[in-house]
């Protein structure tokens, strides 16, 4: 199986956070699942990386040239695809993988998971997504996804898009254990 993984670059963050990163790392290796991260070498990317090689897990990290470039790549992941863009990042990453999972981040990161929970609205990702809610960082963004439930911006059955959980030993049963979602979700994508 392989998860992408969205996650923070930022290594000024609580240890909380990277604590998970690096618990994440820990049950992807021993569930011999394969990762598809941004392939950043700092950060929550960084340390999930690193727990993750260091358990005999395995990782493909997905970069943009430019980021290359400036050196932003880690340096430790050998199988690392170069994309031209941030687009064809996302792209490569949905792709390969058989699931989603979001850490804390920042706007990246947010744009990362909600562009796949678009994509899974819109029947083209029918695959888990599973948001990493430590601490409650993402209290706030699942308030306002109820928010938009409420001002019918989206329907009640897109809540049911994405699984929470608030460590990173649930993710992979989260994952297993999924169920569906919508058989035709075309059909009720339109509000």
């Amino acid at each position: 199986m392989k998860v992408c993984v969205f996650a923070a670059s930022s290594s000024r963050i609580d240890a909380a956070y990277m604590k998970a990163a690096e618990e994440l790392g820990v049950a992807f290796a021993g569930h011999r699942v394969h990762a598809v991260f941004g392939g950043g070498g700092i950060g929550l990317m960084g340390i999930f990386a690193d727990s993750l090689m260091a358990h005999g897990g395995s990782v493909t990290g997905v970069i943009p040239g430019f980021m290359m470039d400036e050196g932003w790549g880690h340096s430790g992941v050998s199988d690392m695809i170069v994309t031209p863009d941030m687009s064809e990042r996302k792209k490569t990453i949905f792709a390969m993988s058989d699931a989603a999972v979001a850490l804390p981040g920042g706007v990246g990161t947010l744009e990362e998971l909600t562009e796949v929970i678009t994509l899974k609205q819109l029947g083209q990702f029918n695959k888990p997504i599973v948001i990493i809610n430590v601490n409650g960082f993402y209290d706030h963004l699942i308030e306002f996804f109820d928010h938009m439930v409420r001002g019918h911006f989206m329907r009640l059955e897109h809540r049911d898009i994405w699984q929470i959980v608030t460590t990173a030993e649930e993710v992979v049963p989260a994952i297993v254990n999924y169920t569906g979602w919508h058989a035709d979700p075309k059909v009720i994508a339109r509000i």
